[in-house]
């Protein structure tokens, strides 16, 4: 049996409970009494320092499993993966991302990374910038950062409503709770027409994040990922955190589950954000095209005609 194999067909029953130890603490699909206080972000399943090794070999047997799926997915054409990625400064969005998807082929992948919008943005909907780049079918599309920091960036900074042009009679006390429900429904609408979404957020402790800070501070080859902005932004640590919290609360659904992951040990990080990654798009039962009598027929003549040459 191939290696690449190995994730989910070496024992079904063992790694059925591999999966489920590395995602069930972690996955929300209701967001009832959802709490941040109820998961550490210094939690590593069980793990130590130790099973670090057979973190990484397991890590490493999911990319080359989700590389073969890839390849199904974009032979059968029927469904599209998007996966969103939200997270406090230095959590490792970008690294977690890096080893994912590190076997896929880039053909079959699209990762946008979203900033400050544009005056043309600024000029639609506010979904509209984020629909634009959904993936297609047979696709796996990674959004780093997404529509939900119109109700977490712009939440805690409500002077970038304003630039919204949205007329004040639109800007009501319920206009968080109507965003919720606009991604809400968004999200319904992209899994009834094929699009698998898991959506996760990879949950950094306040000293965790210092300690990465200084490091980027301290070390030249990774100055240029600090910016002053970011010391600005963790003053407001608790109203972000605040803001993640009915996010999660308002938007966790069983179609489209939330996935907070501990996001201290970035090893562990990785084998979370893969396993549930691999999960999902086993779910699919994905397979190649079965070929008819047509096609075979076709394809035996192809087959002739390059031997008479």
């Amino acid at each position: 049996m191939p290696k690449n194999r190995s994730w989910v067909s070496e024992s079904q029953a063992q790694n059925h409970k591999l999966i489920e130890r590395f995602i069930k603490p972690y996955r929300i699909t209701s967001g009832k009494d959802f709490s941040l206080k109820n998961i550490d972000p210094r939690d590593t399943g069980g793990l130590n320092s130790e099973d670090k090794p057979q973190a990484k070999e397991l890590l490493a047997r999911g990319v080359d499993w989700l590389a073969e799926q890839q390849d199904m997915l974009y032979a059968q054409d029927h469904w599209a993966v998007l996966l969103v990625f939200q997270a406090m400064d230095a959590a490792g969005k970008d690294g977690t991302i890096k080893h994912v998807t590190s076997g896929i082929n880039p053909q079959g992948c699209t990762v946008t990374s979203y900033k400050q919008p544009s005056s043309e943005e600024l000029d639609h909907d506010y979904l509209w910038r984020y629909m634009r780049n959904v993936p297609a079918r047979g696709q796996i599309g990674i959004f780093n950062r997404s529509y939900y920091e119109e109700v977490l960036v712009v939440k805690v900074h409500e002077e970038l409503l304003a630039r919204q042009k949205l007329h004040p009679s639109l800007v009501t006390k319920k206009i968080w709770s109507d965003r919720y429900e606009d991604i809400r429904n968004y999200e319904q609408y992209l899994v009834r027409n094929g699009i698998v979404v898991l959506k996760f957020f990879l949950h950094v402790s306040k000293a965790e994040q210092k300690r990465r800070f200084m490091e980027r501070l301290d070390n030249p080859e990774k100055n240029w990922k600090f910016s002053a902005t970011d010391v600005a932004e963790r003053g407001h640590w608790s109203k972000y955190h605040a803001a993640y919290e009915e996010a999660i609360r308002n938007t966790a659904s069983k179609f489209a589950p939330w996935y907070v992951v501990p996001a201290d040990n970035k090893w562990f990080t990785r084998l979370v954000v893969a396993a549930a990654v691999v999960d999902a798009i086993a779910e699919l039962k994905l397979h190649y095209p079965v070929v008819g009598p047509d096609k075979r027929k076709a394809l035996a003549a192809a087959r002739a005609k390059l031997e008479a040459e």
